[in-house]
């Protein structure tokens, strides 16, 4: 049937054929205008014809950039019109302008969207609060996840004119005249027919032996074997080319015929091995890419002139160039050709890369930004130094554009279009305004719906999430459309990304701190923690609270087996057990290669490990907790701050404790458990090593600690006093501060508390040597009949004589007297199962102070900081930070010491801490990330600064 248009004000006339109001529904083309380049569109005017003929309607918006002409979409039926809104379909390749989006419509075009880019949030935010259908071509896969809808092979094919191009510059940089210089770049030829004749002439010249000798034979490496690397050989096939395999391409290298250019293609086997045994096995590197290096470096990349990349990188999988290897392979080298006067050797093989992934930071390390086609070349140097818009100069001539398909719109609009047209009928008979799950999709458009109806659907709905919790990781990458992932669903998408690969933690312990550490990690659906603790109350307590946890009820200290082969199933181990497990903890990383995080000091046993650690590549984060862990945070702070201005350390005092809210400090010792009773105890025997005025104080361990304290007046309202806490002195170097006179780190209590402490140290029951009679094989004692014993006296002595002989041992001092009878030490209550008294009286005394129900605990910790600044002036520096706990929540203990654990445990899944051995939090980028984001979970600390003539 005959139809002849005119238009006026948009409205046809049409003439022997039904009249459109009659037709079925109506499509249109959207102008784009996202690019001065972009010329393509998502159907050609073959398309529209048999649209129109099926009985719809095709509107074009009018565009004097479009490489395909309008009066050719007339031709074929369309109707040119600006006036867009009558129709149900709206097809583009690239995203429209936010403020041109029509309400409930169906659209279809490349939003780059499903990584949550930043760039394209605010178009998405539009289309959810227009309540738009958005189809997405990116996400329309077939049943084995293969993308059906895509521009991969013209991409391939302008990458190839462009690099050719390119190469041909780049040899006459360096002195030699080539046939490449007769190539243009791909825009500059009508049709891809146009350029193959141009290369062909080039391919001609080649034969007839007018490579320069020189230059030497040339290779050509294609990475991958999908629709970009087919493209990209279909252009090499036009010269005078001999395909080899990689295993020969350093023979042809050096020794290849000069009337022909050589080319090898480079699959997954030729080039990556296993670390432990240089062997392939694609079905394991499939599930372990990380266990596999790349020999691309070592193996092609010295043979290849030039690299034509078209392989997406996924994290954890083996790039094919680092920086180091560029380092490496633009070492100047001598070639096998001789050069002669005015016919300069060429100063490496390695001349010229064309990513075509334009995966920033990706397979190609060094290739951190895209090039455009305006400006198409850019070269990089030995010295990582990138010289944009570039021929010339040393290093690696580099292509990277993102669009190349632009560059052939007439070819790749056709393509895209008869790939795109099996699905357009089922877009157009959808309705936009109706709920998605009334229309009749095929799985292949279903699954591609990323918004409809004001949210996003169900298998998009990780985008919002993404937004809110990963946005500093998330990969911003320049990202070609034609090489973008082809999952079906979000999980094989992310997985490819690492950014859905499941990660798994081993917690080790289940006690007071364990509650915020998994709090904070299972906020990522994508992290399965194992907790394996012997306290099964408790583990059946955390997986009922707890999404994403598993329990193991075991004592992993006695059962070292079971302990290494849950480490060995897991990418990282959090310990919480009592400082003396982590050595043996730490073995077992370093045997399976996990990475660890306690938050306890890194104690000598600790950094007898180090070279086992550094050996086995792994990280092991100690002092990760509260003190230490914060206080070190809070004073590098402090301390490169001032550094920062010239200001030089002169003294630095830290003191911090963990007690009771002052309500609740209702007992005798003033306090009450909110961590390890234990390490509590064997706190107050340790030895001390402290730095006063210059001068190097020491004190043994035993008890002569509590004698050695003093008034806490910073905040006089809280009656504190603070004895010192470990060797101090050892902090002056890793805190840089070796100027410092006075350099203390000590521990906070309630007025009264080492006094009674004191009475249990001269009792004899801060004692941790193995104590027998205490184990489970043994009859069980009293604590009066224990008492007894270390007093000395008869068993069966009578309560009134036990009284007196401990009041004798105490020196006759009714405090210390009242604590002993208050916990009931001199009573017949059974004495804890333990192996040492200290043991069995941390366990009763956790058992007679602990916090109750609507009770609340508190942080403090002080830190002053004495600056000298090049001026003179002194500067008086506090921290001050103070947690409370909440009352029907967490503690602030376990705040103080879970979140930083937790918040580093993080940190190296995500790799922003990839530091290997021991490490501690005195860097900034350590510090400077933890204290932002605890500050985010309630932790608040304030500075004041008092200046000093």
């Amino acid at each position: 049937m005959l139809r002849a248009f005119s238009h006026t004000n948009g409205r046809c006339v049409v003439h022997h054929c039904k009249c459109w109001h009659h037709h079925k529904s109506v499509l249109a083309i959207r102008r784009e205008d996202v690019s001065a380049w972009e010329r393509r569109a998502p159907l050609a005017p073959k398309h529209v014809k048999e649209l129109t003929q099926m009985g719809y309607k095709v509107l074009v918006q009018p565009s004097n950039r479009r490489a395909i002409h309008e009066k050719d979409y007339v031709k074929a039926g369309g109707i040119i019109q600006e006036d867009i809104s009558e129709a149900s379909l709206i097809v583009g390749v690239k995203r429209p302008p936010e403020d041109k989006l029509i309400p409930k419509k169906n659209y279809a075009f490349f939003s780059h969207t499903i990584k949550a880019q930043e760039a394209n949030m605010s178009l998405l935010d539009e289309i959810l609060r227009q309540e738009i259908r958005l189809i997405d071509y990116e996400k329309m896969v077939d049943h084995k996840g293969m993308r059906v809808v895509a521009f991969g092979k013209w991409a391939g094919v302008a990458g190839m004119i462009n690099i050719l191009h390119g190469l041909g510059l780049r040899f006459l940089a360096l002195g030699h005249h080539t046939p490449f210089m007769h190539i243009g770049m791909a825009h500059n030829y009508r049709n891809s027919s146009q350029a193959v004749q141009a290369v062909r002439d080039a391919g001609y010249e080649i034969s007839l032996g007018l490579m320069p000798k020189s230059v030497g034979p040339l290779t050509f490496v294609f990475t991958g074997t999908g629709n970009v690397s087919k493209g990209a050989q279909e252009m090499f096939n036009a010269l005078p080319c001999e395909f080899v395999e990689p295993h020969d391409l350093k023979e042809v290298s050096k020794s290849g015929d000069l009337r022909k250019v050589y080319g090898t293609v480079l699959s997954r086997h030729h080039h990556l091995v296993r670390k432990r045994d240089g062997m392939y096995d694609p079905a394991d590197y499939d599930k372990h890419p990380e266990l596999y290096t790349s020999r691309f470096n070592t193996d092609i990349a010295p043979y290849t002139t030039c690299l034509i990349n078209g392989i997406y990188w996924e994290q954890h999988t083996p790039r094919l160039l680092s920086r180091q290897d560029a380092q490496k392979l633009l070492v100047p080298i001598k070639s096998a050709a001789i050069a002669t006067e005015g016919c300069p050797e060429l100063p490496h093989k390695l001349l010229a890369i064309c990513d075509i992934s334009a995966d920033t930071g990706g397979s190609i390390e060094f290739m951190t930004e895209c090039t455009t086609i305006d400006s198409p070349f850019c070269m990089y140097d030995a010295d990582q130094h990138i010289i944009h818009d570039s021929v010339e100069g040393s290093g690696i001539l580099m292509c990277s554009i993102d669009n190349l398909p632009a560059q052939l719109p007439i070819e790749a609009t056709e393509y895209f279009g008869d790939m795109l047209f099996p699905y357009i009928e089922e877009m157009l008979l959808s309705e936009g305004s109706q709920p998605l799950e009334s229309q009749n999709y095929s799985s292949v458009v279903r699954d591609a719906v990323i918004a409809s109806n004001g949210s996003l659907t169900a298998k998009f709905e990780y985008i919002q999430k993404l937004r809110e919790t990963r946005k500093s990781s998330l990969c911003q990458h320049c990202c070609s459309e034609d090489l973008h992932i082809t999952a079906t669903s979000y999980k094989e998408y992310a997985q490819s990304l690492n950014m859905d690969k499941k990660k798994r933690v081993l917690l080790l312990g289940s006690g007071y701190v364990s509650g915020p550490v998994l709090e904070y990690l299972t906020r990522d659906s994508n992290i399965d923690i194992t907790v394996a603790s012997i306290m099964k109350e408790q583990l059946e307590q955390l997986t009922e609270k707890y999404n994403n946890v598993t329990a193991v009820h075991m004592d992993v200290i006695k059962h070292e087996e079971n302990l290494s082969s849950l480490v060995k199933k897991h990418d990282l181990v959090i310990s919480l057990l009592p400082y003396s497990a982590h050595p043996l903890v730490a073995k077992k990383c370093i045997n399976n290669k996990v990475n660890l995080i306690t938050a306890s000091y890194l104690t000598p046993a600790m950094k007898e490990l180090q070279e086992s650690v550094e050996d086995a590549g792994i990280t092991v984060i100690s002092e990760m907790g509260l003190d230490p862990g914060l206080d070190h945070m809070l004073a590098m702070e402090c301390i490169d701050k001032a550094k920062e201005v010239g200001a030089m350390i002169v003294s630095y005092t830290s003191f911090c404790g963990g007690l009771p809210a002052p309500e609740h400090s209702d007992n005798p010792l003033r306090y009450k458990f909110s961590w390890s009773p234990q390490g509590v105890l064997l706190n107050t025997v340790q030895s001390a090593t402290y730095l006063k005025n210059g001068e190097i104080v020491n004190i043994p361990a035993g008890g002569a600690l509590l004698d050695s304290v003093t008034s806490m007046d910073f905040f006089p309202g809280l009656n504190l006093e603070g004895f010192p806490n470990r060797d101090s002195t050892k902090y002056a170097e890793p805190y840089g501060i070796q100027t410092a006179h006075t350099l203390l780190r000590g521990t906070l209590r309630y007025k009264g508390y080492s006094k009674t402490m004191g009475g249990f140290v001269k009792l004899g029951l801060i004692n941790p040597d193995p104590y027998p009679l205490l184990s489970s094989t043994t009859p069980p004692l009293t604590w009066k009949e224990l008492m007894c014993k270390q007093v000395g006296i008869k068993l069966s002595a009578e309560y009134s004589a036990l009284k007196e002989a401990v009041f004798s041992k105490l020196g006759k001092d009714e405090s210390q007297l009242e604590a002993v009878e208050w916990l009931g030490l001199l009573g017949d209550e059974p004495v804890p199962v333990a192996d040492s008294i200290v043991g069995a009286l941390a366990k009763h005394m956790e058992m007679k102070l602990p916090f109750g129900t609507g009770e609340r605990d508190m942080i403090i910790m002080r830190n002053e900081i004495g600056l000298r600044h090049p001026s003179g002036h002194l500067e008086d520096k506090s921290i001050s930070l103070v947690v409370y706990g909440d009352n029907n929540g967490y503690s602030a203990m376990a705040k103080t010491v879970g979140y930083p654990t937790a918040i580093a445990a993080k940190m190296v899944l995500d790799g922003e801490i990839n530091a290997k051995g021991m490490v501690i939090p005195l860097t900034k980028n350590i510090y400077g990330p933890i204290l932002e984001r605890v500050r985010a979970e309630g932790i608040v600390y304030s500075t004041h600064s008092v200046i000093k003539q």
